[in-house]
Parts: C-alpha cells; sequence; structure tokens
C-alpha cells in the first residue's frame, strides 16, 4: 500500500471520517499530485518543498480562479497529510504546517426568515394531506432539515433504527462518527408516523437497516437528490436566493436563539464539537436586534 492509499485508510478507519469526507481529501491530493507531475505509487514526501505548496496555491487561485474558501480546504488537506506523514515517520519536516490559509470575508450564515418558514410550513401541510407519496416524504424531508438541524450528510444516513420507538427523538451520526440525540417535537412525530404509516407495506418501519427516506423503488435517496427536493420545496412557498439543506441547518439554529435557547443548547444538537462553531448565528441575532432597534427607537423613526 502507498503512503497516500494508507493516510486515506487511517482517515476512514481511525479518524472515522465519512465516505464523502475521505473522497474529498482524495481528490484534493490526487490534484496536488498531478500538478507536481507525480502518482501515488511516484510520491516522496521528502521530495516536496514549501515552494512547491506556495507555487500550487497560486495556481489554484490565478490560474483556476478559485475561491479563497476552496482553496483553503485543499490546503487544509494537504496540511492534514504532512501530519500524518510526520507522525508516522515518514517526513523529516512538515513543509505545510507553516503555511497560512487565505484570508476570506466573514460571511453571516444564510436563513429562512420566520415569517417566510411560515408559508413553507403551510405548503408542507398541503403535501402532508395529498395522500401522495412522494409528497409526503419530500414534506418530511424539509420538515426533519428545519426541526432537527441535521447535516445532508447526516440526513441522507438516516435509517428508520435511528428513530425511537416512541418516535420521540432520532440517533444522528454526525462528523467523525459522532452521535448525538435531537428530539422530535410532537407535529415531527406525528409526521413521520403518517410516513411511516404510509409505507407500512413496503416494511420501511419494520427493516431496522433500512433507509428512512427513500425512492418509490425502496432505494435511499442521493444526497443530490435531497438537495433538489428542499430547492423545489422552499422556491414553491418563495424563498428567495440559497435554498440548500444547509440554509435549513442556518433557519434552526437562528431561530432557536432568536426564540431565547441557551447556545450550548443549540451546539448539542447541531453536533458542533466547538463552541466557536455555534457563536457565529450570535452575529445573525445581532443583525436582527439593529432592525428592531432602527424602526422602533424614536430617534431612528424621525
Amino acid at each position: 500500500m502507498n503512503l497516500i492509499d494508507g493516510f486515506l485508510t487511517w482517515l476512514e478507519a481511525e479518524r472515522r471520517y465519512s465516505p464523502l469526507t475521505v473522497r474529498n481529501y482524495q481528490r484534493d491530493i490526487d490534484q496536488f499530485l498531478g500538478w507536481m507531475s507525480l502518482t501515488r505509487d511516484s510520491f516522496v514526501p521528502n521530495m516536496i518543498k514549501r515552494e512547491h505548496v506556495e507555487e500550487w496555491i497560486i495556481y489554484l487561485g490565478d490560474k483556476r480562479k478559485l475561491k479563497a474558501t476552496s482553496v483553503n480546504r485543499t490546503v487544509a488537506s494537504l496540511r492534514t497529510l504532512w501530519r500524518w506523514l510526520l507522525h508516522h515517520g515518514h517526513v523529516k519536516r512538515d513543509v505545510v504546517s507553516m503555511i497560512r490559509s487565505t484570508k476570506t470575508p466573514r460571511r453571516l450564515p444564510v436563513f429562512v426568515p420566520d415569517s417566510r418558514m411560515v408559508e413553507v410550513v403551510e405548503g408542507i401541510k398541503e403535501d402532508l394531506a395529498s395522500g401522495d407519496f412522494v409528497r409526503v416524504r419530500d414534506a418530511v424531508v424539509v420538515v426533519l432539515f428545519y426541526t432537527s438541524g441535521m447535516r445532508l450528510a447526516e440526513l441522507h444516513a438516516l435509517n428508520v433504527g435511528d428513530i425511537s420507538a416512541d418516535f420521540s427523538h432520532i440517533r444522528v451520526v454526525g462528523k467523525g462518527r459522532k452521535e448525538r440525540i435531537v428530539p422530535l417535537i410532537a407535529p415531527v412525530q406525528e409526521i413521520l408516523k403518517k410516513y411511516c404509516g404510509q409505507k407500512s407495506s413496503q416494511n420501511i418501519c419494520i427493516d431496522q437497516k433500512k433507509a428512512l427516506i427513500l425512492s418509490e423503488k425502496e432505494e435511499r435517496l442521493s444526497q443530490r437528490t435531497l438537495q433538489r427536493i428542499v430547492d423545489r420545496v422552499l422556491k414553491a412557498s418563495g424563498v428567495q436566493g440559497k435554498t440548500s439543506p444547509h440554509v435549513l441547518r442556518h433557519t434552526f439554529a437562528t431561530h432557536l436563539l432568536n426564540m431565547g435557547a441557551d447556545l450550548r443548547d443549540i451546539q448539542e444538537l447541531l453536533g458542533h464539537s466547538s463552541l466557536k462553531a455555534t457563536q457565529v448565528y450570535t452575529h445573525n441575532d445581532i443583525e436582527r436586534l439593529k432592525a428592531v432597534y432602527s424602526e422602533a427607537h424614536p430617534r431612528e423613526r424621525r
């Protein structure tokens, strides 16, 4: 086994990264090796210098016109690889660790305003009442994203057995294969019961290993299909701008914060390993307070 394959195996077996994350690492590393006219088998890490990595970064930005976030992700992949190489004695020094990431403008999480989500929910009610399997299933997808804050990969991997017997909570396997429990509010419990009841003839709620979100052919929906479902449902309700599962995750967190939820509770529900990642939602709350201030303060209304 060559070094790159050994590293990728370590990511999956030891770090317990998802297959999608491992593929992203693989793509970033293979692109760098290709640029260096190397293959995995011809890769000799001690021959790589810091200057090579810096030239690669310039190439990504100037020639391929990648955004700073994409460049930083690629550098992060190489940084993790070199840390692994150093730890296992394959290199004498880490040539990537001292390379700084490209500065990126800080963006606030995009979320759907509460008033607009009311319209989304009304549309979902019509889908649930339709009795049509696809419409009911798609409604379940949107409801789960919005009321659980799950990531796309997390919902994609959800099995029937991850739902508690009384439908009160779900077990979510997040980044690094870390598990967390997310409670389900009463209306969502009823929606899931309806969905499972509609599919009972196909054993969706009997086989504990079967995917929760299935196609009519009893196959697990792809992540791309889940994205399309969210995009279609949100746009049908008049949502403008970004319409992705991650927007619903942001919406979940922002609405909880606006209603007074504790930041650490939100951190646990989202599966963030660090509170710092969750604190970005406080900036959205500040913007909301500024809007309220501007509208209500007498000095602003003159």
